[in-house]
């Protein structure tokens, strides 16, 4: 019956049409238009040289503007504050409903971040199908491959996230046909595509990858631009996903190969004096508020009002315990809130700040991927295939910056624990950190073990149903073929 009803709707629509206009002005559920001019659903602008460069633009400008609330806010509150690395903080009940595990299908974050994400969807979509129809002799056959390689690669970014949060997704991979009255039912489907399975989604990301892997371009002007290592990056962040060993140690040697090294200090990450260093992958470039500065930072630090990604209890003395005095302060900051707010788990006078964004005038960079990770991710490959001595030498390298001692880890098991460990203090409030303990099958237990300061238990109730974030209710209301994940 809906589909019958949204058939009628559009037809109704055609009919107010003017007689020589037949084109409906429809948008796709799960494919956000781009652009005022809707340049990246059917009709694309993209025709020559020019068109095809400028929508490569808008599609890593998104990043820092069409859907900065996910890029520069969310990916991280989601990471950490989900996680045992901080508690949601500030005032939004969106926000304590994912601290909490009481997420609704009506959740607003729920809702916005499907909308961003399937808007970076659509905008490599149009850029795949047009970018190889131009015939201008100015665009050259490599130029055109690296712009549908950079292209799948943000679109195989946008869905790993998807694929991570909510599951089975729409899987949404072809720019939409014209629409117009004639042939509605025909494309029904996908304008309103329901869910595939994850498993098809993985393979889809990693064909993109594959693919984008040999075309993409070596460098570029900074590290804001898709290469391979990158692509190589992403590919072993899936596969350590998939738990395919092999092949997160095959694209973890090809990052390797490519010459990153780590920074000499931890703190160089985040000053802001060493923007798109070596050690640096993938990194969103930002400069000031005019090209979609980054307003995330003030989200994160300051004291004049409470912020997001609260650091917890649990990851202060999980850097006290360790002795790690360099990483936790680039990591964590502290002043005195006194009489500023309330707080049910830090004294006022001692609070806890994320502190690796901490630069609010627009220009704090976001490194997504760095070279920290590629060997870490090795470490873990190395283990889980017997390499212990492999695995410690990596760990220890990482652990070496941070003038730790080597690591004690005498076994598969342990070593197992302390590539996680190590994983948490290194990349805390960087997005991971939930990511990370899903994949492992280490979510439930790790949550459920978390204390407050003073040693009593959050009472995190966790099941295996509340891993994956519902299917936007509004989605559902809107999209007939689609359906809600168990437990919502």
């Amino acid at each position: 019956m809906k589909k019958i009803k949204y058939i009628a709707l559009a037809l109704g629509s055609a009919m107010l049409l003017p007689a020589c206009q037949d084109q409906l002005d429809l948008q796709p559920v799960s494919q956000t238009v781009v652009g005022e001019s809707g340049s990246g659903t059917a009709g694309s602008s993209i025709k020559d040289a020019a068109s095809a460069e400028a929508a490569l633009a808008g599609a890593y400008a998104i990043f820092k503007n069409g859907s900065a609330e996910y890029y520069v806010m969310d990916y991280f509150i989601l990471g950490d504050g989900q996680s045992d690395n901080s508690y949601a903080g500030a005032d939004n009940a969106a926000w304590f409903e994912v601290d909490e595990f009481r997420v609704l299908s009506t959740n607003a974050v729920a809702a916005r971040d499907w909308r961003y994400l399937y808007n970076h969807v659509a905008s490599a979509n149009s850029i795949i199908a047009n970018v190889p129809k131009v015939t201008d002799a100015s665009l050259s056959a490599t130029r055109k491959a690296q712009i549908v390689g950079e292209a799948k690669f943000i679109r195989a970014r946008a869905y790993f996230d998807l694929v991570r949060i909510y599951g089975d997704v729409p899987l949404v991979v072809d720019e939409l046909p014209t629409i117009t009255s004639s042939n509605v039912e025909e494309i029904y489907g996908q304008l309103y595509p329901a869910r595939s399975a994850a498993e098809e989604v993985y393979a889809q990301i990693v064909k993109d990858l594959d693919e984008a892997a040999p075309a993409v371009p070596k460098t570029g002007p900074n590290k804001m631009t898709v290469t391979p290592g990158a692509v190589h990056t992403l590919l072993a962040k899936v596969y350590a996903t998939r738990k395919d060993w092999a092949k997160v140690k095959e694209n973890a040697d090809k990052v390797i190969a490519l010459g990153y090294t780590l920074m000499p200090n931890f703190e160089d990450l985040w000053d802001g004096k060493h923007e798109n260093s070596a050690e640096a992958i993938f990194e969103l470039n930002f400069e000031e508020w005019a090209t979609g500065g980054n307003w995330g930072s003030s989200m994160f630090y300051g004291t004049d009002w409470k912020k997001f990604n609260t650091p917890s209890n649990d990851l202060v003395k999980a850097y006290d315990d360790e002795k790690d005095v360099v990483r936790k302060a680039s990591t964590i900051y502290t002043a005195n809130v006194t009489g500023k707010w309330s707080d049910r788990y830090w004294p006022l006078n001692n609070f806890p700040f994320a502190y690796k964004m901490r630069n609010t005038d627009a220009s704090q960079n976001i490194i997504m991927y760095r070279l920290a990770d590629v060997l870490l991710l090795k470490a873990e490959a190395l283990n889980e295939t017997g390499d212990l001595a492999g695995a410690r030498t990596l760990v220890n390298q990482v652990r070496t910056r941070a003038k730790l001692p080597a690591t004690p880890a005498a076994d598969q098991a342990a070593m197992r624990l302390a590539i996680e460990k190590e994983r948490r203090l290194e990349f805390a409030f960087e997005g991971q950190r939930w990511h990370d303990l899903v994949r492992t099958g280490r979510v439930v237990p790790v949550m459920e073990a978390v204390k407050d300061g003073a040693g009593n238990s959050l009472n995190y109730k966790l099941s295996d149903t509340k891993l994956l974030w519902p299917v936007p209710q509004g989605e559902i209301d809107k999209n007939a073929n689609l359906n809600q994940n168990n437990g919502y």
